[in-house]
């Protein structure tokens, strides 16, 4: 089993940043790649970015490249993501994942989540 709890969230003006955590507690953290997504009100979970178990490899969606940047340190068992230059479109709740794979972009892939938190982007 594998804990997961993201912090960071809130409101921010367009074009602002904000940097979300995740912290992993259970099973050993390095052991597994790690996500985000996001859900918007009527919306389906949707990808936003993954990164593979020592770091080494990233992938995000479209959407959101050049924008935001995932990173993990697998001592203090924390993924993050920090999001920049930020767009009334980006609000969700962003929810992190832990996946066995080498790294994935749908949601079946992924075993474990956490509970996410608000992101609220005002224009």
């Amino acid at each position: 089993q594998v804990q997961l709890v993201e912090s960071g969230g809130g409101l921010v003006q367009a074009g602002g940043s904000l940097r979300l955590s995740c912290a992993a507690s259970g099973r050993t953290f390095s052991d597994y790649a790690a996500g985000w997504f996001r859900q918007a009100p009527g919306n389906e979970r949707a990808f936003v970015a993954t990164i593979s178990r020592n770091g080494g490899s990233t992938r995000y969606a479209d959407s959101v490249k050049g924008r935001f940047t995932i990173s993990r340190d697998n001592v203090k068992n924390t993924v993050y993501l920090q999001l920049d230059s930020l767009k009334p479109e980006d609000t969700a709740i962003y929810y992190c994942a832990a996946s066995t794979a080498y790294t994935a972009t749908v949601v079946s892939r992924y075993s474990y989540w956490g509970q996410g938190t608000q992101v609220t982007v005002s224009s």
